[in-house]
C-alpha cells in the first residue's frame, strides 16, 4: 500500500472516529442535563422556562444563578464573604452548580470541535484518495 493510500484510509477512520466521539458526548452530555430536569426560571438572563439540556439553556442557567446569588451576597461572591456569614453556603452551592454547568457548556463545545475536525478529516481523506487516483490513471 503506497504513502497516499495509507494517508487517506488513516484520515477517513480518524473522522470517523472523530465524528462518532462528537455525537457520542454530545447525546451523553445532553442527556445527563436532562436526567436533572433543571429548567430556567421565569426571569432567566435568557431562555426563560426552557428544560436545560444544551449548550445554550447550561450557559443562560449558570448567569441566572450568578444574577440570584450576586442579589443575595449584596455582589459578593463566596471568596469575598466572611467566613462567619450566613450567606457563604448559598454562595458556595451557586460556585458548584454554575461551575458544574459550565464544564458541561464546555462539553458541548469539545464535541462541536471534534465533530468539525471529523469532517474536516474525512474530506481530506477523500481528497488524498481522489488525488491518489487521478495520478495512478495511465495518461492518455
Amino acid at each position: 500500500m503506497d504513502m497516499r493510500k495509507l494517508a487517506s484510509l488513516g484520515s477517513l477512520v480518524l473522522g470517523v472516529l472523530l465524528v462518532l466521539a462528537s455525537v457520542g458526548t454530545w447525546v451523553m452530555v445532553s442527556s445527563t442535563l436532562s436526567d436533572q430536569r433543571i429548567t430556567t426560571p421565569d426571569d432567566a438572563v435568557c431562555l426563560p422556562d426552557t428544560q436545560v439540556n444544551g449548550p445554550f439553556s447550561a450557559y443562560c442557567q449558570a448567569s441566572t444563578i450568578d444574577r440570584n446569588v450576586l442579589e443575595i451576597t449584596d455582589g459578593q461572591t463566596y471568596a469575598e464573604l466572611p467566613r462567619d456569614d450566613e450567606r457563604r453556603s448559598t454562595a458556595q452551592s451557586a460556585s458548584f452548580l454554575q461551575a458544574s454547568l459550565f464544564t458541561s457548556v464546555l462539553a458541548f463545545g469539545v464535541a462541536a470541535m471534534a465533530l468539525a475536525l471529523g469532517v474536516l478529516f474525512i474530506l481530506i481523506g477523500l481528497g488524498i484518495r481522489d488525488v491518489s487516483q487521478r495520478t495512478s490513471e495511465p495518461a492518455s
